[in-house]
This record gives structure tokens, sequence and C-alpha cells, in this order.
């Protein structure tokens, strides 16, 4: 039984390994310029685990074959432990994965703690059940003032602005989709209309929380141009698996001409 059981433990290791090192199901490309990081974070993270990983199981199955119920009639032995090798993995452990956070902070930091580059695009993203909306500031570069008593989703007034009455609104621009130009620095207002909600790009290597009377700041830079998948990873709702939208990303000039296009559109 002892070593049935290091057989199958054997096999579930190097399939995993296989699995990771095949790079199956693996991340998209990163386009943006924070993207190296995160993946060389996430790389760094996967292979010290990955080695603690193959260890941990196959001194698993070594162990349960060694100590294993003889045919002899001997039987298996059991060992209360060893206090000196258990503080000893313990401090170790700690000191990993307490080192690992602290180089993951640093990338963190580099979107939320960083200063905003002064050219900076902004521009307000709203989730809500069970869609993403997108407000750009007119030639004016400012944001209108939201008017919940004026919010309307069946008209069309996501944002809750009076156009009519407030000067910094008239020029406003809402999307359904999120375009941006390349290679240009992006700020992202992150809101939630409703419930808890996520914005989450994979090939931009960004995951954040929405949060209800929070906006959350976050900024990046998209490297190269296409169109990629935005969807929500938290549970919102009966209509979750249908929130997603779509990061356009242009060249500049492109970018001007879709801008336009969506002015029109208001």
């Amino acid at each position: 039984m002892g070593l049935a059981f290091f057989v199958v433990l054997v096999l579930i290791t190097v399939i995993s390994v296989y699995i990771f090192g095949a790079h199956i199901w693996w991340p998209p490309h990163a386009i943006s310029t924070i993207g190296p990081s995160v993946d060389h974070q996430f790389n760094l993270t996967l292979i010290l685990t990955g080695v603690i990983f193959v260890c941990a199981q196959l001194g698993l199955g070594y162990f349960a074959w060694k100590y294993r119920d003889r045919k002899d009639g001997r039987k298996a032995t059991y060992s209360h432990g060893n206090n000196k090798l258990e503080a000893a993995w313990t401090i170790a452990a700690a000191v990993v994965f307490i080192g690992l956070n602290l180089l993951g902070y640093q990338i963190w930091a580099k979107m939320y703690f960083t200063p905003v580059p002064p050219d900076a695009l902004q521009i307000q993203v709203q989730g809500q059940q069970f869609a993403y909306y997108f407000r750009y500031p007119g030639p004016d570069g400012k944001f209108g003032p939201t008017h919940v008593d004026k919010v309307d989703d069946a008209t069309g007034n996501f944002f809750g602005l009076d156009r009519d009455h407030d000067p910094d609104s008239k020029d406003d621009i809402v999307t359904a989709t999120l375009g941006i130009p390349v290679n240009r620095p992006i700020q992202l207002l992150l809101r939630s209309k409703d419930v808890g909600h996520s914005f989450y790009v994979r090939e931009l290597r960004i995951h954040q929380d929405l949060v209800p009377g929070i906006e959350i700041p976050i900024h990046f830079t998209a490297t190269e141009t296409g169109r990629f998948e935005i969807v929500c990873t938290q549970l919102c709702g009966l209509g979750h698996y249908k929130m997603r939208a779509f990061l356009q990303v242009m060249t500049e000039e492109d970018y001007e001409k879709w801008l336009q296009g969506q002015v029109a559109a208001q």
C-alpha cells in the first residue's frame, strides 16, 4: 500500500510540473510596461513554491513507503516530531513568503503609489450589474459632477450627468468600450455603482476590485495595439457570467478618430 501511494504521488507531481513547465493554460503575452515585472514576480514565486511542492510530495511518498506495515509483521513506526526541525521549517517558510511579499509590494506600489505622469489620459470606469461604462473628459479636461437623482440606465445616463446645466458635463464622453492610445500613460478612476465588481485585463496584468463608495485610481501604459477583454471576477449577481467589455488599444491617430466618432454618438 505504501508503494502504491508513493507511485500515485510521483505521478501527480510529474503531471503538475509538466502542466506548468509546458505553459499549459498560461497567461497571454503582456502588453503593458508593468507586465514584465509582474511576470517576473509570478515566475519567481512559481519556481520557489514549485520546488517546495516537489520536495514535499516526494518526501511524503518516501516516508509513507519507508514506514509502512511490513509483510513480516513489523508495524508502521510513528514519530512524535522534532521541535528543532519544525521551528527551522517554520522560519524558512516565513522568510521565503515574507521575502516574496516584499518583492511583490514594489511592483504593486508602481501602480498605486508612484506619481501619475502629467500627460496621463484620465478615464472614469464604472462597473454595475452587469456592464462597464467609461467616461472621458471633453476638451476642457474636466469631468462634470454626478447627480444621483439623474442616473437613469433607460436613457443612457449612467453617470447621472446634467448636460443642460453643468458646463463641465456638456462635453463629457460616455462609451461602452475602453479606447486608449498606445504608449501613453493612462489613469483609470475605478468605482462601482451597486455591488462589488472587479476590473481585470489579463494582457495588462491588472486586476483591481471595484468597491461601492470608493474611487480607486490606478495607472498604466499599454505598449501594443489590439482588442482585449475586460472581465469581472467578483460574483456580483445572476448576470455575472456576462459582465464584460473590451479594451481597444490604438495608435494616437486612430484613437483621435475613434474619439471623434464617440463624440458624434453622444
